[in-house]
């Protein structure tokens, strides 16, 4: 068994678990504090999406919600990492999309620091993602 500096399995740590929290905390508020109809009044319901069907919208609404809500809890405590990362990806695949679509012009920062710290997880070895239950797991088996 390779052994790990800890500077990186810290470094992997400080990466998930502000992924995490950043998805999750957004994914709670748009559940629980605003709820997803609440959200879709106040992003899709505009004129800019209404070319698109509504239950594209409100899939997309409900969709995005809680994949943020329960990816971001994955990732937090470190289970299921790398399908949590795949359906965050395509959480911020659809943002992408649909902010484009809106505006064609508009503020990155919706998408850019959370798809930087998306990639840096997913190109880091997962080995070195030590403070996780999937490690756990994963050692407890090969014991």
């Amino acid at each position: 068994m390779q052994t790990v500096p800890l500077n990186q399995q810290v470094a992997v740590l400080t990466l998930r678990l502000l992924l995490g929290f950043i998805f999750l905390m957004q994914g709670y508020g748009k559940v629980f504090t605003y709820t997803v109809d609440g959200i879709y009044q106040m992003a899709f319901a505009t004129q800019a999406y209404a070319s698109i069907p509504k239950f594209l919208l409100l899939g997309t609404a409900y969709y995005t919600s809680y994949v943020e809500l329960i990816g971001g809890l994955l990732l937090v405590i470190g289970l299921k990492r790398d399908y949590a990362l795949y359906a965050l990806a395509s959480v911020l695949v659809l943002v992408t999309f649909g902010h484009g679509y809106a505006e064609p012009i508009w503020d990155l920062s919706h998408v850019m620091y959370r798809a930087m710290l998306l990639i840096a997880l997913l190109l880091l070895p997962s080995q070195w993602d030590r403070f996780s239950i999937d490690y756990y797991i994963n050692h407890s088996r090969s014991l």
